[in-house]
């Protein structure tokens, strides 16, 4: 049973709604805890729990044999709540993904599965799920989506190296990729990330 927190707007009143997915060894809970920090008043918030606190064992660039079933739960559980929000009538166009790390990994990796018109994906510290990019596990076009990547260049979980290849891919996908890369080595979400976000997605 997929567990879900909610925050914000109900779902049956809102507009806009905001996918919030938490990193390996957090929660819902303190993903939903970047509301104080963005523009999401008018959106209903929706963060799913991985079971465990992690939605998949392994880096997200290990052989996929090692993440696989894991993977394809995680993804189903954000099928779930996707369809939640589409089934309230709020439209593709106006839902917002927001994650951190493996979050960010998993927002990413179900955008580009399923890409279409979205009103945005913010990726804090991720890329692309894979062993190596495989262009054919992505179908869709994003039309126009803005897509945000914050990182440091030399962050420990998340090297640069895969998050230009994502940038390539998504923006082949139509997507308007904004990479901002921070010189320092901090696994964090920053104040300018924050700042760049709310000016220019929410």
């Amino acid at each position: 049973m997929t567990k879900i927190k909610t925050a914000g707007l109900p779902l049956p009143k809102a507009k806009k709604a905001a996918i919030l997915i938490h990193g390996r060894g957090a929660s819902a809970e303190s993903i939903l805890s970047l509301s104080q920090y963005l523009s999401l008043k008018d959106y209903a918030l929706l963060a799913p729990e991985a079971e465990g606190g992690s939605w998949y064992p392994y880096s997200f660039m290990a052989p996929d044999s090692a993440n696989q079933s894991a993977l394809a739960k995680s993804l189903e559980t954000i099928s779930v709540v996707w369809n939640q929000v589409i089934e309230a009538g709020i439209s593709p166009e106006n839902v917002v993904f927001i994650g951190f790390s493996q979050g960010a990994c998993l927002s990413l990796e179900f955008a580009a599965q399923n890409a279409q018109k979205l009103g945005g994906v913010i990726a804090f510290t991720g890329g692309l799920i894979g062993e190596k990019i495989q262009e054919e596990k992505y179908s869709g076009a994003f039309e126009g989506t803005p897509v945000f990547i914050g990182s440091s260049e030399k962050d420990v979980h998340v090297p640069l190296s895969r998050i230009k290849e994502s940038e390539t891919l998504l923006s082949r996908m139509g997507a308007k990729v904004k990479l901002s890369i921070f010189k320092d080595s901090n696994h964090t979400i920053r104040k300018e990330e924050i700042d760049w976000v709310n000016g220019n997605i929410l």
